[in-house]
């Protein structure tokens, strides 16, 4: 991963998607206020949850102005450079790692919900018959690679030493009976990888994205293992903007039964609100 130094010096390129509401009711006296909080987004679902919450947010005068982003990087430069009040794209680990890498001190203000990372089929379907060699893609940042090692050795497929956990490695594979290429393959890369590899772990929101559904996977992260417990979406801001009451609310909007209601009449267990 690059430095948020040498990141900065190139332009984050954004895509303004929607911007709804008008002023919020705060402040000194009970005078109107605009409060407008911009959040940088993944598409889906991030983008599509926080325009569902825009609707409810708009009636308090709350306005967001959310910026779609595809990747994994810009989304937390631009909270730490302040072209973004906030950000919604990724769980605890990927933000613990992207600070130590960086030296930031970006934090959670909310857990929202989780995607289940699902096995899905390339050239080959039958997992439970794998073949010697197979070539696998996962994701090539190192907490989600983990989190693919985690699920291959839920499946049966490769054995990891005792202790590996969400720091696993590829280094920490004790046992590959079947001799299995694990190809490593930026997030976003992966569904159009399908048609070069055996089998590919995705990202549940990258999955979405490319037309896929859970139900289709050939296996899935457990819903009472590490994973679901580990891997919660976040909104994410600065330390010095966690008490943000404008970016609380959203957090509490994007929590509300009724976006969970949205959740789960919308897609499909490829995104679990988090209870």
């Amino acid at each position: 991963m690059k430095k948020v130094s040498e990141i900065l010096k190139k332009p984050i390129a954004t895509l303004t998607a929607v911007v709804l509401g008008v002023s919020l009711l705060a402040g000194c006296g009970g005078s109107d206020v605009d409060k407008t909080v911009k959040i940088g987004a993944s598409v889906t679902p991030h983008a599509e949850l926080l325009r569902e919450a825009a609707k409810i947010l708009e009636k308090e005068g709350i306005t967001i102005d959310i910026v779609e982003l595809e990747d994994v990087v810009t989304p937390n430069t631009g909270v730490v450079d302040g072209s973004l009040d906030a950000n919604f794209f990724q769980h605890v680990p990927f933000l613990e790692s992207f600070n130590k890498e960086n030296g930031t001190d970006l934090v959670s203000i909310g857990a929202t919900h989780y995607e289940p990372f699902g096995i899905y089929k390339g050239k080959s379907s039958d997992l439970a018959n794998i073949k010697d060699g197979a070539i696998i893609g996962v994701p090539n940042n190192a907490t989600n690679e983990a989190r693919a090692l985690l699920l291959l050795q839920q499946e049966g497929i490769i054995t990891l030493k005792e202790g590996a956990d969400i720091t696993a490695t590829v280094e920490d594979i004790v046992d590959n009976p079947h001799n299995i290429d694990i190809k490593e393959i930026a997030p976003e890369q992966l569904v159009r990888s399908i048609p070069d590899l055996d089998f590919v772990i995705i990202n549940g929101n990258y999955a979405l994205e490319g037309g896929l559904k859970v139900k289709d996977a050939l296996a899935v992260e457990s819903a009472d293992g590490v994973a679901a417990q580990t891997y919660k979406n976040v909104v994410v801001t600065t330390a010095a903007n966690k008490d943000n009451k404008t970016l609380k609310r959203v957090v509490e909007v994007l929590q509300s039964q009724e976006i969970q209601d949205y959740i789960n009449s919308t897609y499909d267990g490829a995104v679990v609100p988090v209870q």
